[in-house]
């Protein structure tokens, strides 16, 4: 019998993931990840009366040891708090200085999900390893997950052919209504649990107070690009991203503003009154760090620039250093730091970082 070591989150998507592997015939071990401790994190910063431990992660343990009972698998549980904080958490910090928009979900699976996890479930003995993400893989190449809206190879963009022999992502063939329905039938803890949503180390908190523990805040002007007036002032540059328009509260007319540029030596931030204005527009990108999981090399395919966001058609330059750029037609909030996820139909052919935008092959000056 063939051993799996799944990730069990405490969410329903591993749940049924293990249900579904013991019903296809594998020994099923459980595997939690302890990713965040705030009270070692604040440690680190010389700082531990922080109070921000806000990532119910205990919770989640619980729930996965009670679905793990429930199903009869055993459940291990492993610690990556320093690594998360060197690997995930302080390149969050380091492009949030840099005025970007990072995604550490993308990190967190390259060096913690499919590495130090893999590293772990082949100590208890794995031949293969799983996770409940909505993905699929078929002939060594990465395919979206059936379910549209979940489909979580954004996510796993940065991943190599390596990392993703002896995956094995068992609902990555369901809608989630399916999902749940499995969990119901089983009277799963987690059925009706609801999905995590944002940064696990963030959690339901707001996030510029979360931030605040680990960043200084600085306020500065917040300008009308297109008349050079200042309209509001601005807590700091970190706590917004391109196209942005709710929960900005910088004063004036802020509920009609929405988010085009920064301008970090001068600590502005650039706002806009109109969703189509031509400020929020780009025509290509540059992206660096292309990490491909494919052997095709089009040069055409469809990119997604942030996720859930429907495919854009793009046309494909490959440069030196791992970075290509991408040119597409006018679209709005392409914002740098993100990622730029390139598919072939359902086929995920890796993915980079946005590094510079721009517009008739020119760097937009108001985009970091």
């Amino acid at each position: 019998m063939k051993k799996v070591v799944i990730g069990m989150s405490g969410g329903v998507d591993s749940s049924v993931a293990a249900i579904l592997l013991k019903k296809q015939g594998y020994e099923v071990i459980g595997l939690f990840m302890r990713n965040w401790d705030s009270s070692i994190n604040n440690d680190y910063l010389g700082n531990p009366n922080l109070n921000n431990d806000i990532c119910p992660q205990e919770k989640d343990y619980n729930d996965a040891k009670a679905v793990c009972d429930k199903l009869d698998i055993p459940l291990y549980r492993v610690d990556f708090v320093k690594e998360y904080w060197d690997f995930v958490f302080t390149y969050f910090l380091d492009e949030l200085k840099k005025g970007r928009t990072p995604n550490p979900d993308i990190m967190c699976n390259k060096y913690i999900k499919f590495d130090l996890f893999i590293k772990e479930a082949k100590k208890l003995g794995a031949d293969y390893i799983a996770t409940g993400h909505y993905a699929r893989i078929e002939n060594g190449n990465l395919l979206r997950g059936i379910d549209d809206n979940k489909d979580q190879t954004y996510f796993l963009s940065q991943l190599t052919k390596e990392q993703l022999q002896n995956v094995l992502f068992p609902v990555g063939d369901l809608k989630k209504e399916e999902v749940r329905k499995i969990a119901l039938e089983y009277d799963l803890i987690t059925a009706k649990k609801k999905d995590s949503t944002g940064i696990c180390f963030i959690g339901e908190r707001n996030f510029k107070e979360f931030l605040k523990n680990y960043l200084p805040s600085k306020p500065g002007k917040v300008v009308d690009i297109e008349t050079n007036r200042e309209v509001g002032e601005h807590q700091g540059l970190m706590y917004y991203t391109i196209g942005q328009r709710k929960g900005l509260n910088i004063g004036g007319n802020s509920d009609k503003m929405f988010v085009v540029g920064k301008n970090l030596d001068n600590n502005i931030l650039y706002v806009c009154f109109n969703e189509d204005n031509d400020y929020l527009k780009s025509d290509s990108s540059l992206v660096s760090d292309m990490n491909f999981i494919s052997d095709l090399r089009p040069l055409k395919a469809t990119a997604k620039f942030r996720y859930r966001q429907k495919d854009i058609d793009v046309k494909i330059e490959y440069l030196d250093n791992n970075e290509i750029i991408v040119y597409y037609d006018n679209v709005k909030a392409v914002t740098p730091g993100q990622a730029c996820v390139l598919y072939q139909g359902d086929i995920c052919l890796g993915g980079g970082i946005i590094k510079e935008v721009r517009k008739n092959n020119k760097k937009l000056w108001y985009l970091l």
